[in-house]
């Protein structure tokens, strides 16, 4: 979760909430021994890595070396931080090698976007064979219908949990 993600005034309303839940779920997996990968959009000034929308509307964001693509303040850092340039986490980051090397068969998304990066990175998870729990509380949408809208047809389509923060347990598989 890093500033630029923020500056819509719906998701900057929600932030310190998203902020609690994710900060929870690190404490608590850090206590049963669960890594903690925390991924950031990292994009190059020179256009390099922009996705098409960035190309096609020439306006970049979570550029390297700006205030944008800090983490947002009070956010816990994970174990091992992935930059990634699209919505994906695993596209082009080594993220399915970490996560097998790491004998991870589960992996618990929290951040943002609800409809962009938590759905993309929760279906190639799923095309990974990997079982994916998604956070209610811990993710966060520009609009509020197309986050219930998401986690509704990751848990219907992919069979994917949906719950709370509070009710994730890192002892269980």
């Amino acid at each position: 979760m890093q500033k630029d993600f923020f500056v819509d005034d719906e998701l900057e309303r929600c932030r310190e909430d998203v902020t609690k839940a994710c900060n929870e779920l690190v404490d608590r997996a850090r206590e049963a021994g669960v890594p903690v990968f925390e991924v950031q959009t990292v994009h190059q000034h020179d256009k390099s890595t922009w996705a098409l929308n960035m190309l096609e509307d020439d306006q970049g964001m979570a550029l390297e070396g700006s205030d944008g693509v800090q983490r947002v303040e009070g956010l816990r850092e994970g174990d091992l931080v992935i930059p990634k340039t699209r919505d994906s986490a695993f596209f082009g980051t080594g993220l399915a090698e970490l996560l097998q090397e790491a004998g991870v068969e589960r992996v618990v998304l929290c951040g943002v976007s609800t409809e962009s990066c938590i759905a993309a990175t929760a279906t190639e998870a799923y095309a990974r064979d990997l079982r994916v729990t998604l956070v209610e509380d811990g993710t966060a949408s520009i609009e509020w219908e197309q986050h219930d809208q998401t986690l509704a047809r990751l848990k219907e389509q992919y069979r994917q949990d949906v719950v709370s923060a509070a009710d994730i347990d890192f002892g269980r598989g």
